[in-house]
Parts: structure tokens; C-alpha cells; sequence
């Protein structure tokens, strides 16, 4: 292994491949550092399934156009405005060349999906997920010559006045050493599974937090790079944070271990009471709000509660529901007082209000009467066996980042570009989300600042 690139990229997943590929095919020598073994390379990238992009028309993969401006309406709600409008545009206008872009780099996509997904017109799937992705653009990264190391834990990045001059590494098997190389882009993830800097913020209730993909995004990366004076972006609460079976791992659960169930029931606290409206809006747009939401509740544990007549009508899990065939059985299964699960229940059929039903729309079947509303997809629960998913928060990205340009180059605490650091993926991803979330938009994100920043890291390298 040489000791001096032209481009070193921190990180193994698709933010970091697609920056190694970009720089290689503009002509500069590569290094990709991933802290992981190689059996568990790519970070979340093994556990995602689609990506957001803009396009003009219907394709072989997509149902139907999904315009630049109507990606960003989309954006701009889930977001409720926080986001950085220059570079979430320039990210949108991006993105429809990186639908093509990305299947040169050898990855396949799958014909859309329906059912409650909701996803046919806007998001295109991996054919073999996130891991079959990962590894077809690995492959097309070695073949161009990009050079990998795997177990590679940066200790430390050497960098004098916003310019990057080497990372220290420590590997398991032949020690420390140090890399040189004119261009730094670091594509390394968020702090999710740091614990100890989620408690920080959020308290002992990180605790009870369950991380949906790796337990190497420990943040160490962007700590290194916000310590040496790159500006950051992005409240350190905000995240990517979904309702997840409580009985999944404490990391790696992936998206197996997500509950698409929620539109079809009510969620009920550890004290039987509901505290937010499941039919707020269509589930892609929704569903990484639920995270936060139980977060919020006591003991950071909830209940997604629903009868027999729905169980067909979502994506199942790894988990099955657990099932009672009374309101009192139920309850007394998930150790919740049966008394006050029955009253909450039997309130809630009493404000559902007839209508027609179809959860590809915000329908009016809603209620009245009851706070919190249910305001789209409400039906009563009445038919045994009752059914019901314990969940809790599944943090998948951190939004804490740094901050860049639409060169994806990195901006300095004093407001001044770096002269050679870019940034990729989630360690960044707080310039485009404050808040919120869209289904597809973390990989549209790195594969498109992936891209920018590896062609940006070649070209002030080769000059």
C-alpha cells in the first residue's frame, strides 16, 4: 500500500463508494479506509432498499414522472423548511442523472413495488437490496484500480489551516501508520451508534434506543473533523429515527425489524394513551417521524395496536404480532392495565366515522371527537384476534454534520472553504434535513454528494 494518495475517502459505504469511483474515473489514485471488517463493509448501505430521485417520465422501473419541483415540495414538508434550499435544489437536479449514473456503475434496479409502500412513482429499488448494490459498486471500484483497506480505524487527521494533510490509521494486524493525500473526503456516517454522544443530548432515554444499521458509525470522523475547525450544520437531536420492534438487536436489526403497521391501528403509550395521529399523512412521507415520537414517551416504549382484518395489509416483520382474543388478554400480554388499553380503545371506535377506505390516498375515514384525531385510515378495532407490535426508537442517521458547498467541499468554522476536504453521505446530510424524512432520501444524498465530491477531490488533485 502506497503511503500518498491523490484522494483518500474515509468511510466504506455508498456516499464513499460512489465518491472512489467518481475520483478514479477522474484520474486520480484512490484509498477507501472502512472501519469495519470486510464481512460487515458499507455501513447502512446493507440495510437500504431504494433510492429518491427526480425523473420526467415513467421507465422500465418507475410507475410515473416525478418533477424536480414536486421532490421538492416533498422536501421542503417533511422538513418543515429546515433545509438548506441552494443545496437541497442543486442535490434534486442531481439526482436525475444519478438514476442512470449509478446502473453504469454495475448497479441493477427491480421493477416498482406496490401495496402501502406508495413508493411505484418516486423511488427506484435495488434489485437484491442494499447489499447487492454495495457490492456491485465495490466491484466496479476495484476494477478501476481504487485500492481498499478494511479494519481501518482512523486515530487522527492531520489538518493546518482548513487543509488536510494525513489521517493516522491503526490496523489490527500491521499497526500504525500514516496516509498522505492532496484530497480528503470523508464519507465515514453519523454518531448513531455512539451511545455516550447520544446521551448527551437526549439523556438516560438513549439508553433505550435501538440502532437499525451498523454499530461502527460511531461518529469519530466528524468529532476529529468538528475538533479541527470545520463548521457544523444540523441540530444534534434530529435524526432518522423510526418505530422498530422493541425485541429487535441493539444494532444491525436492519429494515426487517421496521413496523409498516402504524396507518392501520393506533399506537398506545406504556399508560394505554394514545399521542399522535397515525393517519397524518401517507406512510413514506411519515414514517421516520415515529422514532422521535416514542422517543418522547415514557420509558421510550410503545405499542402499535390493531384487529385481525388488517394483518394482510402491510409488509410483515421478522417479529410476529403478539395476539390476544380480547382487549384484556392483549393487554395483559404487553403488561399494560387492561382497563385503560379497553377504555382507549372503545373511545377511539366511538369517534371512527364511516367512510370509504384506500390507504393509496388521504382518504375520509377519519374521526371526530378525540384528541389526538386520527385524520385519514381510521377503522375500528372490533374484529378478534386483537394483534399488537411493541416498538420502539430505531435510530438510523444522526443529522449533526458538516458543513459544505454544492461542491460538497467542507466549510471552515470562519466561513472560508477548505482548500482540499469534502464531505459525503450522512456525516453530511444535515445541510439538506433538519428535520424529518423521506423514504429513499439518505441514499440520494450520498450517492449524489458522493459523486460531487470525489469528481471535485480528483480535480484539485490533478491540478
Amino acid at each position: 500500500m502506497s503511503s500518498k494518495y491523490d484522494v483518500l475517502v474515509i468511510g466504506g459505504g455508498n456516499a464513499a463508494l460512489c465518491a472512489a469511483i467518481a475520483a478514479r474515473r477522474g484520474g486520480a489514485s484512490v484509498l477507501v479506509l472502512e472501519g469495519a471488517p470486510k464481512f460487515y463493509r458499507g455501513g447502512n448501505t446493507r440495510h437500504t432498499r431504494n433510492m429518491r430521485c427526480a425523473h420526467d417520465a415513467a421507465t422500465e422501473i418507475l410507475t410515473g414522472p416525478y418533477t424536480e419541483e414536486e421532490f421538492w415540495e416533498d422536501l421542503l414538508r417533511v422538513t418543515g423548511g429546515r433545509t438548506d434550499e441552494v443545496l437541497a435544489r442543486h442535490m434534486i437536479r442531481e439526482s436525475k442523472d444519478i438514476l442512470n449514473w449509478i446502473v453504469e456503475q454495475g448497479v441493477r434496479w427491480q421493477p416498482s413495488l406496490g401495496g402501502t409502500l406508495s413508493l411505484g412513482r418516486t423511488n427506484s429499488f435495488f434489485l437484491g437490496g442494499g447489499r447487492a448494490m454495495l457490492n456491485a459498486l465495490y466491484l466496479t471500484a476495484e476494477r478501476l484500480g481504487v485500492e481498499v483497506e478494511y479494519d481501518a480505524e482512523v486515530t487522527d487527521l492531520v489538518i493546518e489551516d482548513g487543509m488536510f494533510l494525513a489521517a493516522r490509521l491503526k490496523r489490527p494486524v500491521r499497526g500504525e501508520t500514516e496516509i498522505r493525500a492532496t484530497s480528503l473526503v470523508a464519507a465515514a456516517g453519523g454518531f448513531e451508534a455512539n451511545i455516550e454522544w447520544l446521551k448527551q443530548y437526549w439523556g438516560e432515554a438513549a439508553d433505550n434506543f435501538l440502532i437499525r444499521g451498523t454499530p461502527y458509525n460511531r461518529g469519530s470522523i466528524l468529532k476529529m473533523l468538528l475538533d479541527k475547525g470545520v463548521q457544523e450544520v444540523g441540530d444534534p437531536t434530529q435524526c432518522h429515527a423510526v418505530a422498530i420492534d422493541a425485541r429487535a438487536p441493539k444494532f444491525d436489526g436492519g429494515i426487517i425489524t421496521r413496523h409498516d403497521s402504524v396507518v392501520f391501528g393506533i399506537v398506545v403509550n406504556k399508560h394505554s394513551q394514545r399521542f399522535y395521529d397515525e393517519g397524518e399523512d401517507i406512510w413514506p412521507k411519515r414514517y421516520a417521524i415515529w422514532g422521535r415520537l416514542v422517543a418522547a414517551q415514557p420509558d421510550q416504549i410503545a405499542y402499535i395496536i390493531f384487529d385481525s382484518t388488517v394483518v394482510t395489509s402491510f409488509m410483515p416483520t421478522l417479529f410476529p404480532p403478539i395476539a390476544g382474543q380480547t382487549i384484556a388478554e392483549l393487554a395483559s400480554k404487553l403488561e399494560l392495565d387492561p382497563a385503560a388499553l379497553e377504555k382507549t380503545i372503545t373511545e377511539f371506535n366511538a369517534a371512527v366515522r364511516p367512510g370509504t377506505f384506500d390507504h393509496t390516498i388521504l382518504d375520509d375515514c377519519r374521526t371526530e371527537g378525540i384528541t389526538p384525531q386520527k385524520t385519514h385510515w381510521a377503522r375500528k378495532i372490533e374484529t378478534p384476534p386483537y394483534l399488537a407490535y411493541p416498538v420502539r426508537p430505531g435510530i438510523t442517521f444522526t443529522y449533526l454534520g458538516t458543513r459544505v458547498t454544492k461542491e460538497a467541499r467542507m466549510l471552515m468554522a470562519d466561513g472560508k472553504p477548505s482548500a482540499n476536504m469534502f464531505a459525503a453521505g450522512e456525516i453530511m446530510a444535515g445541510n439538506v434535513l433538519g428535520k424529518g424524512y423521506a423514504a429513499g432520501m439518505g441514499m440520494t444524498i450520498g450517492s449524489v454528494f458522493g459523486r460531487i465530491a470525489g469528481r471535485e477531490a480528483a480535480r484539485h488533485a490533478k491540478n
